[in-house]
């Protein structure tokens, strides 16, 4: 089989399985793990995968640059944010992660909500100069321009200074064996920083966001309240979720 046949039958796989196991790959088709793993090289430096342990798993689209990312499924986020602005109690204290679904998020809370926002993207604190009733922290430190949020030692430092009774997470993968994950390291860091401050947290994902892996896991399952996803209820990676015990928050479309 050539390279280019190979590399075909490698990205059916992972669309049909969703994951590619490398020594599975390597029996079925009488070649070397090596030469799999070769295959898997060039597929991730074309944004074709995500490279794991063993073998690949879908890439997610949610690793392009911000402004991209505003293009993406925005109905869907807009979903998600409406699902979970119900978890938003009065008078209650938010953290609001960064992103495009938590910036929807920030749009949909009504403007006569009486609560505290506490959040790292100056864009979110800009959204919610129109809602008179809530109040904002912002969290500052070094700028990651991808996501537009503030990250680093003095964000992480500021966060542990604050506490909250709900956290809006965002990430850019949502795996049953990944886990949540996004695509650096420091914002990784942040999520969990953000995360370790409130007595739930709930991770907002659209439906793109399904099945897909990036770089650097967030958090592990056991540590989040639950999920919110516009993705259909019989989506697979869902049904295992729920089938070990996590909460997945339906958004309506």
């Amino acid at each position: 089989m050539l390279a280019a046949q190979r590399r075909a039958h490698l990205l059916d796989l992972l669309a049909r399985q969703g994951k590619i196991v490398a020594k599975d790959v390597a029996a079925d088709l009488g070649i070397s793990e090596d030469s799999v793993r070769r295959d898997l090289r060039d597929l991730a430096a074309e944004g074709l995968c995500q490279r794991v342990y063993g073998g690949a798993l879908p890439v997610s689209p949610a690793v392009a640059d911000y402004t991209a990312r505003q293009g993406v499924t925005p109905e869907g986020k807009q979903r998600v944010a409406a699902a979970a602005v119900g978890l938003v109690r009065p008078g209650s204290a938010l953290i609001l992660d960064g992103g495009t679904t938590a910036v929807a998020v920030a749009h949909a809370l009504p403007p006569d909500l009486d609560c505290t926002v506490i959040t790292h993207s100056p864009t979110i604190a800009a959204a919610l100069i129109s809602h008179p009733l809530a109040e904002v922290f912002l969290l500052g430190g070094r700028l990651f321009k991808h996501s537009a949020v503030a990250c680093g030692a003095a964000t992480v430092e500021a966060a542990q200074g604050v506490s909250a009774d709900l956290c809006l997470l965002g990430v850019t993968g949502v795996h049953p064996d990944a886990g949540l994950t996004t695509g650096d390291a420091e914002e990784a860091a942040m999520k969990r920083a953000l995360a370790a401050r409130s007595a739930e947290t709930y991770v907002l994902a659209s439906s793109e966001k399904i099945g897909t892996a990036s770089r650097f896991r967030v958090l592990p399952w056991d540590e989040v309240t639950g999920l919110i996803t516009d993705a259909d209820a019989g989506h697979p990676v869902l049904e295992g979720l729920t089938g070990r015990g996590v909460e997945v928050l339906a958004a309506a479309g």
